[in-house]
């Protein structure tokens, strides 16, 4: 009766029917068979700290969901009933989050061995009905926002929600059903009021609600949809017909999301262990074009070797619990156009090593734009791209230079993967793989014997140099672009081209070993 009379008063939605906040089922752990050994410590901490303050805390979402398929989680969130504030004030390292959904982030440890643990707070199911109607989207309305608890736009997308509520109406807030228990680790006792557990073992993706409704609150649950489609998919999941039938219908949604916010959703997608699998999902649903430009990108190029090689290389790092960053992987899917770009710029006569920066930057204009383009992310996939001619150089001090930059392992794994693809000699990655991990003296052997073999071959050059070019700009090339020296006409004779050589390397004949060993 209580719940019946809120629905009245807070409104009925869209279509008539009241919403069903479902039933509220505990089960034991000798039914659900979670291991404890599984969950991690820092969040039976926080849960433990705001039940011993009088509060209800529970493990929640996806974290519940890996527990019972076995799963180690790789992250933990936690829901209560206190309020940011309250558990803010309970511990040393929480920071208050977020304005469309308030959140607390409480931190564990410093630096790259930092956990942190996401705490919300357990929020009201309000309908449209009862929300401000706000003009505008995620883009442009935080001024009117102000002062505004629960706020939606005229399609129906939630753009504020910090209306504090129930733990059942907090369930039927979430997106997935398998995403909407709570474990609690004091009791190991799961809260399912959506029949979590039963999809769970029936390997079923269900949208709580109505999925086409759910889908406009939020347009990026589409592709989290698609998202945990993929992860699951190899222990059988599968979404259920009615959450997939209006994916391709709402993904029109998606073009008023801030392109910040579906770059991230991007990343997550390529870079959670599961990008080869996320690219099938998204043909297999239908989307392989029309969520994200970049990623309209990737999935095209996904059945290239070299970017089908990134994506496996990804995936295989993720599982082996290493680092990846994105813009290795950005870097494969793009190099397409950088190479095809600096090609038509070496065939116009320009410079190697300007060409290859104007292709660059055209790159980033055409594909990236400001989203990521002009950050960290830019430098390091310049960076990475700026080394492949460099590694075509194996004599003088350019290798003891090269294998101490901060990137180098990143230029190197992708120079591997170029000749994975037959791009570059296979003998080319090896001789650097030797290199890199080879002491002073074995690296010496290693220039002097590619000083050999470069002197052994043939004095034909691949690209011959244009009619007309004098020393003059050659020297003013090799000052700004030290890997030109690639281009630089094996010694062997008294021609001028020797002659030129000889003095560009006078500096470092004398100052290779100290240079190496300096660095």
């Amino acid at each position: 009766m209580i719940k019946k009379f809120i629905t009245k008063l807070l409104g009925k939605p869209a279509g008539g029917n009241k919403p069903s906040f479902g039933r509220r089922t505990e089960v034991p752990a000798s039914v659900h068979r979670i291991d404890p050994n599984l969950v991690d410590e820092r969040a039976i901490n926080v849960t433990r700290t705001l039940q011993q303050a009088g509060f209800e805390a529970y493990i929640v979402g996806g974290a519940v969901r890996d527990l019972l398929l076995g799963l180690r989680p790789k992250d933990f969130d936690v829901a209560t009933d206190a309020t940011p504030e309250q558990v803010k004030g309970l511990f040393r390292r929480a920071f208050i989050i977020g304005r469309r959904f308030r959140i607390v982030h409480v931190v564990y440890g410093r630096g790259r061995d930092n956990e942190v643990i996401e705490v919300s707070t357990f929020r009201a199911h309000l309908d449209n009905a009862a929300a401000e109607q706000v003009k505008g989207n995620e883009r442009t309305s935080k001024r009117q926002l102000e002062g505004i608890q629960h706020a939606v736009d005229s399609s129906g997308r939630v753009l504020r929600d910090n209306v504090w509520g129930p733990q059942d109406e907090d369930a039927t807030r979430r997106d997935f059903t398998v995403n909407a228990m709570y474990y609690d680790p004091e009791t190991q006792i799961v809260v399912d009021y959506h029949g979590g557990i039963q999809d769970a073992k029936k390997h079923t993706l269900r949208m709580i609600g109505d999925p086409a409704t759910r889908y406009r609150e939020d347009p990026v649950r589409i592709i989290r949809a698609v998202r945990f489609a993929a992860k699951l998919s190899h222990l059988g999941f599968k979404l259920e017909s009615k959450t997939a039938k209006p994916l391709v219908e709402a993904a029109t949604l998606l073009a008023d999301v801030p392109q910040s916010r579906l770059f991230d959703e991007m990343l997550k997608l390529l870079q959670t262990g599961h990008a080869l699998a996320s690219i099938a999902q998204l043909k297999h649903l239908g989307l392989a074009k029309g969520i994200y430009p970049l990623l309209d990108v990737v999935v095209e190029r996904a059945d290239s070797d070299f970017v089908k090689a990134a994506l496996a290389d990804t995936d295989r790092r993720v599982g082996e619990g290493k680092p990846v960053a994105p813009s290795f992987l950005l870097a494969c899917v793009l190099w397409a156009d950088v190479r095809d770009g600096w090609a038509a710029r070496l065939a116009r006569k320009e410079h190697p090593y300007p060409a290859l920066q104007d292709a660059i930057d055209e790159v980033f204009d055409a594909r990236i734009g400001d989203v990521s383009g002009r950050g960290k992310l830019a430098a390091d996939m310049r960076e990475i791209w700026m080394m492949q001619p460099r590694f075509e150089k194996r004599v003088g001090a350019t290798p003891f230079s090269l294998v101490e930059q901060p990137r180098f392992r990143a230029g190197f794994d992708f120079l591997r993967l170029r000749a994975d693809a037959q791009e570059v000699d296979d003998t080319l990655a090896d001789w650097w793989q030797e290199f890199s991990m080879a002491s002073d003296s074995e690296r010496e052997d290693l220039v002097q014997a590619a000083k050999a073999e470069q002197l052994a071959k043939p004095r034909v050059r691949r690209a011959p140099k244009p009619q007309g070019e004098g020393a003059s700009p050659r020297a003013a090339a090799v000052k700004s672009a030290p890997e030109s020296d690639a281009d630089a006409p094996p010694s062997g004779d008294d021609s001028a081209p020797k002659k030129r050589r000889r003095r560009r390397r006078k500096p470092g004949s004398g100052g290779e070993p100290g240079a190496a060993s300096a660095e």
